[in-house]
């Protein structure tokens, strides 16, 4: 199993939108030079988001995406199987035919069933984890960063000594 850069970008992307869901719609340009994504890839994934109801679009100036559903109702299973990213250990895809010249005969290789539970145990955890959890995580770390700097200012200590 391999999580390619379009699952990585869409969730990215994802917590890029909803971390500024309350200022109003989310160009996909601003997405773009926050992230360093292509601006062609993000239109891309996010007309996928849309057709699969994660995100809507919104026309016109000060328009842009916003997201079509709260961010604790939407999971990461729920964004990467939007974008089309397969979530598949398993050497045949699915299909119990893992011997290249015996998938005629459809026998599954020996390993079969341990990929395919991995497969569940990854869609299980992937949709136990929302966008919210993941923009939460996020909101700690940049309030981790901002404590750090307000202690170095307020012990007059140096900032590099208290981050190392």
């Amino acid at each position: 199993m391999r999580l390619t850069t379009k699952g990585r970008f869409a969730v990215t992307a994802m917590i890029d939108l909803a971390l500024r869901q309350g200022t109003g719609p989310v160009t996909l340009s601003g997405i773009s030079q926050r992230q360093a994504i292509s601006l062609s890839y993000l239109e891309q994934l996010f007309g996928k988001l849309r057709r699969h109801e994660i995100v809507e679009s919104i026309r016109g100036p000060g328009g842009g995406y916003s997201l079509a559903r709260p961010a604790d109702k939407v999971t990461v299973a729920d964004i990467i199987i939007a974008v089309d990213e397969p979530l598949d250990a398993t050497q045949c895809g699915g299909k119990e035919n893992c011997h290249g010249s015996d998938a005629a005969s459809g026998i599954r290789c020996m390993t079969h069933d341990l990929w395919t539970t991995l497969n569940a145990k990854m869609v299980d955890y992937l949709d136990s984890v929302s966008l919210q959890d993941l923009v939460d995580q996020q909101k700690q770390k940049e309030q981790a960063v901002v404590v750090v700097h307000r202690t170095a200012a307020a012990t007059g200590q140096n900032a590099a000594k208290i981050e190392a």
